[in-house]
């Protein structure tokens, strides 16, 4: 496997960050793969923007900056205004379609109502970041979801590991009936 970059977006509140921790230490510590993962936010608390990127690879990563992502999930329309020309022209979007809206014309596409399911199905709308987490392992096979499954219940607080590996698994379930 050559490097493939990976960037997680939408606002703050919405579990970026513990999702990007969770799929980088599912590589690097279940699959032993080199790993690079950096992070950011905006200065708020709540509702700025903010990005988890990942660098995987077989070899030594020699640069941890990622250049055109080949995989990207975008949370918010303000993260997907922002980062989707980072995206490389045959890369992989998930969306999450309830606050995505406008997406254009790209080929490569998985809607995802994450935010939606989260809270009609799940009554907590914070478990979206699992959902899309389940839809990405899905959609590109990057990882194994076994993987993703032991990081996600050593990273998420004590007394929630259950609902998020509901989460999870109902991502790794609508991925393949949502793609344009």
């Amino acid at each position: 496997m050559n490097r493939t970059e990976i960037r997680l977006a939408g606002i703050g509140g919405q579990g970026i960050l513990l999702a990007g921790h969770i799929l980088a230490k599912a590589m690097a510590i279940y699959e032993e793969r080199e790993v690079v993962q950096t992070a950011s936010y905006g200065s708020e608390a709540r509702g700025g923007g903010c990005k988890s990127d990942i660098i995987v690879s077989d070899e030594n990563i020699d640069y941890p900056e990622i250049s055109k992502a080949d995989i990207m999930i975008l949370m918010s329309q303000q993260a997907f205004d922002k980062y989707v020309n980072q995206l490389k022209s045959d890369g992989i979007l998930i969306i999450d379609s309830t606050f995505v809206k406008k997406t254009g014309d790209r080929k490569k596409i998985y809607i995802v109502p994450a935010t939606q399911i989260a809270s009609f199905e799940f009554n907590r709308s914070m478990v979206a970041n699992m959902i899309m987490l389940g839809a990405l392992v899905n959609a590109t096979g990057i990882v194994s979801k076994d993987a993703v499954k032991a990081s996600l219940k050593e990273s998420v607080p004590k007394g929630t590991e259950e609902l998020n590996l509901k989460a999870f698994e109902r991502g790794l379930q609508i991925t393949d009936t949502q793609k344009c």
